[in-house]
């Protein structure tokens, strides 16, 4: 008994690992083309990775960027990466995230940065809302997200419809 649940353990485990891509991200329509963002994003099986809010205003050098929102997005997109590499998984397995802004004027910059995160055009579903403050005065965005590591739609596209 304990033997053949630890082979049918190890079979799920050995699935998992073999797959590289952990969702079917689905394609814009026209009213929210260029945009970087997914509609939705379909997941089935993997390990599902919920990431904590992240934010700073120092770079990974120690840089202080308390009034470069660029940098401090750029920063939390590297900080995100390497918790997932902790994980097993890279920015390409986040299927949605929230962003925190403190101006929504740089909405437009967020969008150019996730866009470069995301260069093969795979977005995360999104949110992105404006508040009046962060935890920390001189912040001025944070990300919390979602990743899916190792699903079943990597391997076929009929989890969405095409």
């Amino acid at each position: 008994m304990k033997r053949s649940i630890l082979m049918a353990a190890f079979a799920v485990a050995t699935a998992f690992a073999t797959v590289s891509h952990a969702a079917d991200f689905m394609e814009q329509g026209e009213r929210i083309k260029g945009r970087s963002y997914s509609p939705a994003v379909v997941t089935e099986g993997g390990r599902i990775v919920w990431l904590a809010g992240e934010t700073t205003t120092v770079d990974l050098d120690g840089k202080d960027i308390k009034g470069d929102f660029e940098a401090q997005a750029r920063t939390i997109f590297a900080l995100l990466e390497q918790t997932l590499k902790r994980a097993g998984g890279s920015l390409k397995d986040i299927v949605t995230m929230t962003v925190y802004l403190t101006d929504a004027r740089n909405g437009g910059t967020f969008s150019k940065v996730r866009g470069e995160m995301f260069p093969d055009r795979n977005f995360p579903a999104s949110a992105q809302i404006t508040v009046s403050n962060l935890a920390v005065p001189g912040m001025q965005i944070e990300i919390q997200a979602v990743a899916a590591i190792g699903d079943k739609c990597s391997k076929t596209s009929a989890c969405i419809p095409r």
